[in-house]
């Protein structure tokens, strides 16, 4: 498995384009399928339990947490800034984890921030685009949530040969325990995601709404916050001549008007 997806890597870093988003979704039957299952599941397990994390500790000692895994897991930025020929984010990445690690006591606290080293969140799946490689079709994977094509290689890839988190649970045997430190750090992205729910809850179609702004998340990563603005139009689907804003804004309406207590929570 390790030789194929390195294979796999050097094979499509051939080009040096950035790709181009796509405005299509010809597997939404089955994404929808599938957002619909992650999202019981979400429900049923995970949220609790991040929402019993969040009663348990008070925002200090969840920004410490979180602080910790932002620090242990930028390997994983420094690593994909390498492939991306990029030695100067690397240099920067490697010196604000290394700042944390010691300064910041292991990384619970953030002193790099304060010494104006910037933060830089990397991926394989950035690795790819910068190298020209289209995202293909949106996929919302089972379990892990919205994907693309080419952004799902970043789970296997990154987890296998960068993620510390992943290399420790692969390299240590404790009747299960070495996965705890993977569990606490979905907990913690959970629990910083309850803020934000009423966004998705007044939205007129959340699957709509979480496939947009992943993809807007994206291209914003791919283009370091800069995208284009025809690449912005061509993901929004301005520059197709059947868009028609006014009937969307309509469909929202409608919906608001349907579900008034939604809507005022947005």
């Amino acid at each position: 498995m390790r030789w194929f997806a390195t294979l796999i890597a050097v094979a499509l870093l051939t080009g040096c384009t950035i790709a181009k988003p796509r405005t299509d979704d010809p597997l939404e039957k089955y994404n929808r399928k599938a957002y619909q299952f992650n999202d019981a599941v979400d429900q049923a397990v995970i949220r609790p339990v991040a929402a019993g994390y969040r009663k348990i500790t008070n925002p200090p000692v969840r920004r410490s947490v979180s602080d910790f895994f932002t620090n242990i897991r930028m390997p994983i930025t420094v690593a994909n800034d390498l492939l991306q020929a990029r030695p100067k984010q690397a240099l920067q990445s490697t010196g604000r984890f290394l700042v944390n690690l010691t300064l910041g006591m292991g990384g619970f606290l953030d002193p790099a921030s304060k010494f104006g080293i910037p933060l830089e969140d990397n991926d394989f799946g950035v690795t790819l685009a910068r190298w020209g490689l289209p995202d293909g079709d949106y996929l919302v994977l089972p379990l892990l949530g919205p994907s693309t094509v080419r952004d799902m290689w970043r789970m296997p890839v990154d987890s296998y040969f960068f993620d510390p988190l992943s290399l420790y649970a692969d390299n240590h045997h404790y009747n299960g325990l070495q996965y705890l430190p993977q569990a606490i750090y979905l907990i913690t992205l959970r629990s910083r995601a309850i803020d934000a729910e009423n966004f998705l809850k007044s939205a007129y179609d959340p699957y709509v709404f979480m496939r947009d702004a992943y993809r807007q998340q994206r291209l914003y990563r791919i283009y370091d916050g800069s995208p284009p603005a025809a690449v912005i139009q061509q993901m929004q689907g301005l520059d197709d001549d059947n868009f028609d804003p006014e009937e969307l804004l309509d469909q929202q309406h409608q919906w608001e008007k349907a579900h008034p207590k939604q809507a005022t929570q947005q």
